[in-house]
């Protein structure tokens, strides 16, 4: 539940129009809900501005769907990260005003139309192909929660002139996440250019040498750039969420 319905609630009570049983009522569930296989959190985004997320990985979709339901029935958006098309095809019949981003690995509910609250743009940068899974996750993350966002995808240091002709756009942002896998190099460089925050987000993508990401997470952590933050190996969503809270109003 975010600020805004806690508000209108208050709002509805003190003119009259909501009994303060009503209210309370719609609060009950309030900071949690025991819903037997998970505790879930409706206060989350009244606390940190930001809605309990469903991590798919190692959910059944009865469990995913109860998480989801729960969510639903009090008013909240609902990201489903890390979910594969087997899964998302049977909550689709279940939900069908959701929406599965089959290369981000994501679905999406909105119940309430999302509100914009990024004070600028949060740029998504991925070195190769490869790395665009991790990247969309990033940019459907970094939308759902409310912000404007703009991609450059497939923009590596093994061909730099095109990363070097979107200087421009790359300016433009209030922050930036920097997506890489390999030797991790790019987020270097991207800080190189920028006076914004650098999210960077290794992947475990490459040769038997980059240790699944370990490799690119060491280079990441050792950058030059002083402006550059590391999340974990694939973690689009915590660099989305992190980006997020820094582009607030």
């Amino acid at each position: 539940m975010q600020e805004s319905q806690i508000r209108a609630i208050l709002e509805q009570i003190a003119s009259g129009r909501l009994s303060s049983t009503g209210g309370l009522e719609q609060l009950r569930h309030l900071p949690y809900e025991d819903i037997g296989i998970a505790q879930v959190d409706h206060h989350r985004g009244l606390r940190q501005g930001q809605p309990e997320i469903i991590f798919g990985q190692g959910k059944t979709v009865e469990q995913i769907r109860h998480i989801m339901q729960a969510m639903a029935d009090r008013g909240s958006n609902v990201l489903v990260t890390r979910l594969d098309a087997d899964k998302a095809t049977e909550l689709l019949t279940v939900f069908p005003a959701a929406r599965f981003q089959a290369e981000a690995r994501c679905l999406t509910l909105e119940t309430v139309p999302v509100k914009q609250q990024g004070r600028g743009t949060i740029l998504v940068i991925s070195a190769g192909t490869s790395d665009i899974p991790v990247a969309s996750e990033a940019v459907v993350t970094a939308r759902f929660l409310g912000n404007q966002v703009e991609q450059l995808f497939d923009v590596g240091v093994a061909g730099i002139h095109r990363l070097l002709a979107r200087v421009e756009l790359i300016r433009s942002a209030t922050v930036l996440i920097v997506v890489a896998g390999m030797e991790g190099a790019l987020p270097s460089v991207v800080g190189g250019l920028v006076d914004r925050p650098v999210i960077a987000v290794p992947t475990s993508v490459g040769y038997g040498a980059s240790f699944g990401g370990i490799a690119a997470l060491l280079g990441m952590l050792n950058s030059c750039a002083s402006g550059v933050t590391v999340v974990n190996i694939d973690n689009g969503f915590g660099a989305a969420s992190a980006a997020s809270l820094m582009n607030r109003e």
